[in-house]
């Protein structure tokens, strides 16, 4: 690929989306065509049919923990982890221009905008919060339908997009409220996205059912000096009680990092490693 070229973002979502606010904002030197997908598992498939060059994944979020599903679904992808960014959600009220909040009937969203909004919506029994596919789809809808008494919650970006007024901004409960977005894609021989210099690595593997052979690994990575910042477990399916475990180590030398990873080869199995990044930026 080259540099003068726009990156193929597949994104879960429209335009307007914090999924495309993700993808612009890490490649904010680079234009950036989005390639709308519907559910998590399209993002793959996009890329793998040669309609896009990265895939873009929320994977989770401050207030409601891990996507799951997500972690499964990279694991299992065969795409690696180039880059990481945390972007500050900021859910904004709006409906079309004229409008009060008064004379607002039903507001759609995402239904983790809804949970992150729910408390400021007590003060406003006029308003009916109704579930939806995406937040950038909603504040669309509500544009196209033209109708008086619409609602969608929704980022800023959508609201300038689809020409919505702001009746409310920042409405989200949590002010720390940052979702974690990773940027993944399929190795195919070139080494466009490869990191020279990783700062952080993300590991998948599975453990024999002996006592202790969590703390070993765990152990080894202390005594290398790689900081291990976060754990997850999946469930193998099929293997009732075993799991596989996804996590994420930082480390200043690449060189120790990669001597703990063949240090904790041999007492793992199915040990994948799934990216080796650089450290995400936390956008607000």
């Amino acid at each position: 690929m080259k540099e003068t070229e726009n990156i193929r973002a597949a994104i879960q979502g429209i335009a307007g989306s914090f999924h495309d606010q993700a993808a612009r904002d890490y490649f904010s030197d680079m234009p950036v065509d989005l390639v709308p997908c519907v559910a998590f598992e399209e993002l793959f498939e996009q890329v793998r049919l040669g309609k896009a060059d990265v895939a873009v994944m929320a994977i989770e979020n401050t207030v409601a923990g891990s996507l799951l599903p997500n972690y499964a679904l990279i694991n299992t992808s065969g795409f690696t982890i180039f880059g990481e960014i945390y972007l500050r959600i900021s859910q904004n009220l709006m409906a079309l221009p004229g409008q009060l909040i008064g004379d607002l009937q039903e507001a759609y969203s995402h239904y983790m905008a809804i949970a992150q909004t729910r408390p400021f919506f007590k003060a406003y029994p006029n308003i009916h919060l109704i579930e939806s596919d995406d937040t950038a789809a909603s504040a669309k809808w509500v544009a196209d339908e033209n109708r008086p008494g619409l609602a969608a919650i929704a980022g800023e970006r959508a609201a300038e997009m689809y020409g919505l007024e702001i009746l409310a901004r920042g409405i989200e409960t949590n002010k720390r409220n940052y979702t974690r977005f990773l940027f993944l894609y399929k190795p195919n021989g070139t080494e466009h996205f490869k990191v020279d210099n990783p700062e952080k690595a993300s590991l998948s593997f599975s453990l024999p059912h002996q006592t202790g052979s969590l703390s070993h690994v765990l152990s080894i990575f202390s005594f290398y000096g790689v900081n291990l910042t976060k754990i997850q477990s999946i469930p193998i399916i099929g293997q009732e009680w075993e799991y596989h475990f996804l996590i994420d180590l930082t480390f200043s030398d690449v060189i120790r990092y990669r001597q703990a990873v063949e240090a904790i080869r041999p007492l793992t199995h199915e040990l994948i490693i799934l990216g080796e990044y650089l450290q995400g930026k936390h956008i607000l």
